[in-house]
């Protein structure tokens, strides 16, 4: 009889081996963003207090937050049909949604805007839109939507009528558009104000930007495609405030005074529609001043408050208004070295700060009613990991909501009396939970199968390392073949991004790691990742270690991972490779050319070579305009190292890249051919910085090629 049981348990564990599939690269690139991509609870969205929406396959689904009662609303035929009767034409699917204060469904589609009143079966809202609209923006008091066509401002209204409120867009000239390259959290021109009543937008002169020639080579005879791109140290746009009276048609521009290339940063209305609230920045990006604008006069009221930093100020956030006092606002600010939430008074006086500590809010979810408690996404607990918190606004106690570690966000229902926590872990591919937000009620509405868990994957392990200055904890990733073998030597590939605004390793699902780490440790390389000191999340000091000097703390940093890798007894130090896109393309070369004879293969894809030839906004936030910082320009330039080259390099970049021009990649080449370096290169025809779609396989197949043929 035992004999028959270990025959069988042989035969099970055998086969539950045979079943492991293993990664493909269409699995890694392309399955990981569809197939292999975990399952979420789709589109949810609060109808009011107690109930919740969400959406499965072509119906909407109406779920109660205590009981889980649910019940179909509507299925999109359905919809269409009611649309269809009162306005020939309709919606694809249910994908922007959300409710109005009074249980109505608004709908966005390409075509439009639609309220339908589902209950009495009609249609209370439609604006349709031009084919060629961009950029719009709903204001459901006002029922209307501005939006631009070409470099001009329009609006339309429900009932039909249609406005152009600009004219002169074109040649420089741009309405209504995001402006300064979209940084300091600029992500749209267009900004309503909260009764309808008047429209901001952002006006930019870029005419005396430098026009640079992007090249179209796909027509018969190539098209020139120029864009305008201002480089550190040369001309920028000159942005403006105007403000559009929906009433009279007429526009004020406000009076914003200060130097003409300055940053009109974080827009927001107060209560009352009769100031506007810009964080005006300087060009030189160390002087902010939070201002306050008339409407009527288009003059400055007041400057509220400002903030100075001996190396940058980085302003993120537009202030937020009491709902309970019109006097008040609250303001998100890395002032104490960390983001943390504070509260004002409309004379500029600060009245308390309500969060604190060595730690960084992430996201502030909103209030409740009465505004005795705020709900944040912090990293209070872990800088590797989001969780949600309940804030009491005057103690400023914080009470953690979130009970399991991960990356978690919130979406709080409009009594204050629930959060939908939306998160995932390492192990955990997608969950969504209600939680009460007394703290004393939580129920799991969704859980997502594992993706992966037919395929035979290394292990994923988290490594702590001290960086460069011997203090600072740093955090590594490291991704082991699946039948990893510690008697035996392995090559490695880093992965490495290292620059500001993005952090590469988290607690989220499977630890934040891309697919095609995985597939290249099938292939029998050991994959590495470390978020050096730059990288976000970590405060201020943490950041700014790297101003006027890019590449360089963040190489020495990285280095250590690389001394850790070698110290590893089944580590092969003789064949280590780098691979990094943007800014991690030019860390690749910092790492190739500042350290040869480490790195025998690297892939650069994108790389900045030269701040120089970078944008004005973030390339003088972190290395200063070029007269002033000579040294460090010249420091970081990598042409300088070309030298120094040792190994197989190739460098990658889209040919109709506007955020790293291929002059970089050019340049790089051209002092390889003079110093008789040899150097691969492959360029993406009809790519911007990043190669998407299903080209991005063909991409990732060099990629690996490089590795497999080289390391």
């Amino acid at each position: 009889m035992k004999s028959r049981l270990l025959i069988f348990w042989l035969f099970y564990t055998l086969s539950a081996v045979s079943q492991q599939k293993v990664l493909t690269l269409e699995d890694a690139v392309t399955g990981f963003n569809t197939y292999l991509r975990p399952q979420t609870l789709n589109s949810p969205e609060w109808k009011n207090d107690n109930e919740f929406s969400w959406i499965k396959s072509d119906t909407l689904w109406l779920e109660h937050a205590q009981t889980g009662d649910r019940k179909p609303v509507i299925c999109l035929r359905e919809l269409n049909n009611i649309i269809n009767t009162q306005c020939s034409v309709g919606t694809d699917n249910f994908s922007d949604y959300r409710w109005t204060d009074d249980g109505k469904l608004l709908v966005q589609c390409d075509r439009g805007y639609y309220i339908t009143d589902l209950v009495n079966r009609r249609v209370d809202l439609k604006i349709s839109l031009p084919v060629d609209a961009g950029n719009p923006e709903f204001n459901i008091n006002g029922r209307f939507v501005a939006y631009t066509i070409d470099d001009d401002l329009h609006i339309s209204f429900d009932g039909g009528e249609v406005r152009q409120v600009t004219n002169d867009g074109g040649n420089g000239i741009v309405y209504g558009k995001a402006v300064h390259r979209n940084e300091f959290g600029i992500s749209k021109g267009i900004f309503c104000s909260p009764g309808g009543s008047y429209i901001a937008f952002y006006r930019k002169d870029e005419s005396m930007v430098s026009s640079y020639p992007l090249v179209n080579y796909m027509e018969r005879v190539a098209e020139h495609t120029p864009v305008r791109y201002p480089m550190a140290g040369m001309a920028s746009e000159q942005v403006q405030v105007g403000v559009y009276n929906v009433a009279t048609g007429i526009t004020k521009f406000l009076n914003t005074e200060g130097e003409p290339d300055q940053y009109l940063t974080n827009i927001s209305w107060s209560p009352d529609e009769r100031l506007i609230y810009i964080a005006v920045l300087n060009r030189d990006q160390d002087h902010m001043q939070m201002n306050c604008y008339d409407i009527v006069s288009g003059d400055k009221v007041k400057t509220l408050f400002t903030e100075n930093h001996d190396k940058y100020v980085e302003p993120l956030y537009p202030v937020q208004f009491s709902k309970t006092d019109k006097n008040k606002f609250y303001y998100l600010s890395r002032r104490d070295g960390w983001f943390h939430f504070y509260k004002y008074d409309t004379d500029g006086q600060m009245l308390n700060q309500l969060t604190k500590g060595d730690w960084e809010v992430t996201d502030v979810i909103g209030f409740n009613p009465k505004e005795k408690h705020l709900f944040i996404e912090a990293t209070k607990d872990s800088y590797l990991e989001r969780n949600l918190y309940r804030v009491e606004a005057r103690s400023g106690r914080i009470t953690r909501l979130s009970r399991e570690g991960g990356i978690h966000s919130g979406k709080l229902s409009p009594r204050g009396s629930y959060l939908l926590d939306i998160w995932k872990s390492a192990d955990i591919p997608s969950k969504t939970d209600i939680i009460s937000t007394d703290g004393k009620f939580r129920r799991t509405v969704h859980l997502s199968d594992n993706p992966l868990k037919n395929y035979n994957l290394g292990e994923n392990r988290l490594v702590g390392l001290k960086a460069a200055d011997g203090i600072t904890d740093l955090t590594g990733r490291m991704i082991l073949p699946p039948d990893f073998d510690p008697s035996k030597k392995y090559p490695v590939i880093v992965y490495v991004y290292g620059g500001p605004h993005l952090q590469v390793i988290t607690r989220g699902w499977q630890n934040n790691v891309r697919g095609w780490e995985y597939y290249m440790a099938s292939r029998g390389y050991i994959c590495f990742s470390l978020d050096n000191r730059g990288s976000a999340n970590r405060g201020m000091s943490f950041e700014n270690v790297v101003h006027r000097r890019l590449g360089v703390s963040e190489t020495e940093d990285q280095m250590k991972g690389i001394e850790y890798l070698c110290s590893l007894p089944y580590v092969d130090s003789g064949r280590i490779g780098v691979h990094g896109w943007s800014f991690g393309g030019f860390m690749t070369l910092n790492l190739m050319l500042r350290h040869p004879g480490v790195f025998r293969v690297g892939v650069a894809g994108g790389p900045v070579v030269d701040w120089s030839m970078y944008e004005v906004m973030y390339g003088e936030r972190y290395m200063d305009n070029p007269v002033d910082n000579q040294k460090g320009y010249e420091e970081t330039n990598m042409i300088r190292y070309v030298s120094d080259l040792d190994g197989k390099l190739m460098i990658i970049h889209g040919m109709q890249d506007d955020v790293v021009v291929m002059q970089h990649a050019v340049k790089f080449i051209r002092e390889c051919i003079k110093q008789g370096k040899q150097v691969d290169f492959f360029p993406y025809p009809t790519h911007p910085h990043n190669v998407m779609g299903k080209d991005r396989l063909h991409l990732m197949e060099k990629v690996s090629n490089y590795f497999f043929d080289n390391l």
